[in-house]
């Protein structure tokens, strides 16, 4: 079991070369993994000699990475401070488009990823690119175990939802659907958004993707979303 009290911030990158492969948390076999402390060639993103490494997270990191993706202002720092039991862990800001690193939070063995808010209408072009860049990368990268894809429950999925979804897809990556601010919908309302929701995104139909109705102000959804990710701790470390 995950003990969801004890998080803390690890590092903030705004490029990727400069995420190592592994972190210098905790003891680590001597050779097989790339800490903090080495150069950007050395990290992931830059020169990929690292042999088995490289292409065995499991063996050269042992920890699971959970990614947690989203536009802006769908409510992604207030899912998780709700998720790891703190009020102000990650930022929540009323400005859109203020996570422009990848965050990376610890909790346990497991590292929560926290990815670059997209959509944000204001945001200058170069920035968009460079956040775009950021999350395209790290994910194709093979280090995420499992992706959380937020979703306003509220309104249908954006453009930029789908096209994140599709891209998901299409990578194999493993993800859950969290349908956020779950608590501003009343009964009926809630029942119409299940029914268009399952219009909107087709695939549901013929997967069996987890999708979690969530709310950060009642808490609704904290369990199942954590029962998601203590299954694939479990099958990780199995």
């Amino acid at each position: 079991m995950i003990n969801w009290n004890k998080a803390e911030i690890t590092a903030s990158y705004g490029k990727f070369p400069q995420i190592p492969l592994a972190f210098p948390l905790d003891p680590v076999e001597s050779g097989n993994a790339v800490t903090a402390t080495t150069s950007p060639s050395a990290a992931i993103g830059g020169e990929r000699n690292h042999g088995t490494c490289f292409h065995d997270y499991k063996t050269c990191n042992k920890r699971v990475e959970i990614a947690f993706s989203g536009r802006s202002n769908v409510g992604k720092s207030s899912l998780i401070n709700k998720l790891l039991n703190r009020k102000a862990l990650a930022r929540v800001s009323s400005t859109p488009g203020k996570t422009v690193t990848i965050n990376f939070y610890t909790v346990d063995n497991i590292f929560i990823v926290d990815l670059p808010g997209y959509g944000y209408a204001k945001a200058a072009k170069t920035e968009k690119a460079r956040f775009g860049e950021l999350t395209e990368r790290y994910l194709t990268a093979g280090r995420t175990s499992l992706l959380i894809q937020l979703i306003d429950f509220r309104h249908p999925p954006t453009a930029d939802d789908l096209m994140m979804l599709q891209f998901l897809k299409n990578g194999a990556i493993p993800f859950v659907i969290a349908l956020t601010k779950a608590d501003k919908l009343k009964k009926k309302q809630r029942a119409e958004r299940r029914a268009a929701l399952v219009g909107e995104l087709e695939f549901l139909r013929q997967s069996d993707i987890p999708v979690i109705e969530f709310s950060s102000e009642t808490g609704e959804g904290v369990l199942e979303l954590r029962g998601e990710i203590e299954k694939v701790v479990q099958n990780f470390t199995a």
